[in-house]
């Protein structure tokens, strides 16, 4: 009796929502959902739980139910019919809600509506129900609510195995080797550290020698060595501050003004070299005259270089605009060099008491010698440093797009990459110069090529020997944390697969940096010496030798940053040629030179030599 009551308000239910004209249209919904819609509805009805069944039950008992039942044709419904009916259906059959016995799926479906906002993989995978059911004793025996009767859960969905394949192991060794922890290039640095223990202690020892001919009293040491506080000491510190000066003055002007700075230093390195070897010369003493001479044979040399490299010049500016661009992002990427430079001009001045105090020992020229080569080395090691920690900061950011801490990428070239640092500062600029020599006598290879077949030899193991050492491979020791043969061959081999080796061959950046410290050793020469033949002119030649030693040095160290920022530039694109960060400049410039319009190609192996 209570299913035909709940079935018949169902009815006028549904029937006062279609008739009623203030409510607004909804198309018709698919017939299985009607059916869902109708049975949930007459579900409810039976169980009791909507509040307008007991005003349906006695029609016209009182406005308060005649209130209730016209919000219910207004639209008014309960938490539990927004969940089920979203669309009220158009029509119902009541003699197939009759049909759907209690363990029907579709009934099933319809109590768990309003407790299941999505349905599951398993859910609609369900097979919908026929209407060719069997009858069921529903009739006869209403539904009441059980726990036998509720339906078991459905199974949790599978794991999401969808974004897995993403996440492929690539990146995640990238990010291990770029925090690689281990150290590089051990026996180098162990021989280094070694060797800055017996140049410390060596140092320590000859300070001590020369505070003891100072203290001793009218001896020929002591008044060697206050001639040397007079007329020998002050000129070089005077040279050590110039130098680091004009190291500021030249790297700030590189950044600035690239394009002006790179003609402007080809062409002053030759006319300050040219002044320094004539006013050597104008002195009219033997050493100074020889070291005129020795000035003005470089001078001659690099006035050939100049009009030789002329037309290479304007693809180096554009490399210096393009590859400096990334360092006005790291304010504080100069902080390396500034502590480098320190303490180069800390340990120069140590030196230079040292030498003061060689000359009251034994062989005073084989020490003196043996501790400008330490200087030397040494002075290599902190600007290669600077160019680990340059290197890294900008190799991650057109790598991976990260701005890395100037300071933990410092730490980390004084600790893990210090000894590829130690063993490419010993040997590169060896190779390099070689290099240079073999090209040379390429250039002036004449028709007799018996003569000259030594030339193509020497140049080719030249080559083979640039593979596994050259000055590229400091992005790669930087970014990846490699050994330095390693890097070397890894980084040539990029050049090689890109089809960079020739451009990579012709860059002229590491000349221009090499180029500022010779004029700042000039003009460091110049100013010495015009100071030291005024008061003491016997010291002339030696003062103007170690000004040009020290101002190229610290020159140097201060020109590691833009060496470095080109050096990124060209392995990165080597590496990722499709980065955003690159544009078509260097494509371009592989097309210049396969099609032979560049006029002054680098020397290299003829093929015939090539094995």
């Amino acid at each position: 009796m209570k299913l035909k009551i709940a079935s018949a308000n169902t009815l006028e239910t549904n029937s006062n929502i279609q008739h009623n004209p203030n409510l607004p249209q909804v198309p018709s919904a698919p017939r299985a959902t009607s059916a869902a819609a109708a049975a949930a509805t007459a579900i409810n009805g039976c169980l009791g739980t909507l509040p307008r069944k007991s005003a349906e039950e006695t029609v016209g008992e009182g406005e308060e139910e005649e209130e209730e039942s016209k919000d219910l044709e207004k639209g008014g419904m309960n938490f539990q019919e927004q969940a089920v009916q979203i669309k009220p259906p158009r029509e119902f059959h009541m003699s197939r809600m009759q049909r759907l016995s209690a363990t029907n799926p579709l009934r099933l479906v319809v109590e768990n509506a309003t407790r299941v906002a999505s349905p599951s993989p398993f859910q609609q995978r369900q097979p919908r129900p026929s209407p060719s059911v069997s009858p069921s004793p529903l009739q006869q025996h209403p539904p009441h609510p059980s726990p036998s009767v509720s339906p078991p859960p459905p199974p949790p969905p599978p794991p999401l195995q969808q974004p897995l394949p993403r996440s492929t192991p690539t990146p995640q060794q990238s990010v291990v080797t770029l925090n690689s922890r281990s150290y590089t290039n051990k026996i180098s640095l162990f021989v280094f550290l070694v060797h800055m223990v017996m140049a410390i202690g060596l140092v320590g020892f000859l300070i001590f020698k020369g505070v003891q001919g100072l203290i001793e009293e009218g001896g020929k040491a002591q008044r060697e060595e206050k001639e040397l506080l007079k007329y020998f000491l002050p000129q070089v510190e005077a040279a050590s501050f110039l130098s680091i000066t004009l190291a500021f003055i030249w790297q700030k002007a590189v950044r600035v003004w690239p394009k002006f700075m790179v003609h402007f230093i080809i062409w002053s390195s030759f006319g300050l070299t040219l002044s320094a070897g004539i006013l050597l010369i104008c002195f009219q003493r033997p050493a100074t005259d020889g070291v005129g001479v020795i000035f003005i044979a470089f001078a001659v040399g690099n006035g050939l270089y100049a009009c030789w490299v002329t037309q290479r010049t304007s693809f180096c500016s554009k490399i210096f605009i393009k590859a400096l661009e990334p360092a006005s992002k790291f304010p504080d990427l100069n902080h390396p060099t500034y502590l480098m430079l320190g303490a180069g001009f800390l340990w120069m001045s140590f030196l230079i008491l040292a030498i003061m105090g060689a000359l009251n020992f034994y062989f005073p020229p084989l020490i003196i010698f043996a501790l400008l080569l330490s200087l030397a080395w040494t002075a290599e090691v902190m600007r290669n440093v600077a160019n680990l920690t340059v290197s890294r900061v900008i190799a991650l950011y057109y790598l991976r797009g990260m701005q890395s801490s100037t300071k933990f990428c410092f730490q980390r070239a004084l600790s893990n990459n210090l000894g590829s640092a130690c063993l490419g500062s010993l040997f590169v600029p060896t190779i390099e110069a070689l290099r240079i020599v073999a090209r040379g006598l390429n250039l002036i290879e004449g028709e007799d090529e018996f003569m000259f077949s030594c030339a193509h030899c020497c140049l080719n193991v030249m080559e083979s020997i640039f593979k596994r050492g050259n000055g590229w491979a400091y992005v790669q020791i930087a970014a990846y944390g490699k050994g330095f043969v390693k890097a070397s061959q890894d980084t040539w081999e990029l050049f090689l697969k890109r089809e960079m080796e020739e451009i990579v061959d012709s860059d002229i950046t590491s000349a221009i940096c090499f180029l500022t410290g010779v004029c700042s050793g000039s003009i460091c020469v110049i100013v010495v010496a015009a100071w030291t033949a005024t008061v003491h002119h016997r010291y002339t030649a030696t003062l103007s030798v170690l000004a040009a030693f020290i101002g190229y040095l610290m020159t140097r160290i201060a020109m590691a940053l833009p060496q470095a920022c080109v050096s990124c530039y060209y392995v990165c694109y080597a590496e990722n040629p499709d980065n955003r960060l690159f544009d078509k400049m260097i494509p371009d410039r592989l097309l210049l030179l396969k099609s032979g319009r560049v006029a002054v190609p680098t020397p290299r192996v003829p093929r015939r030599f090539t094995r």
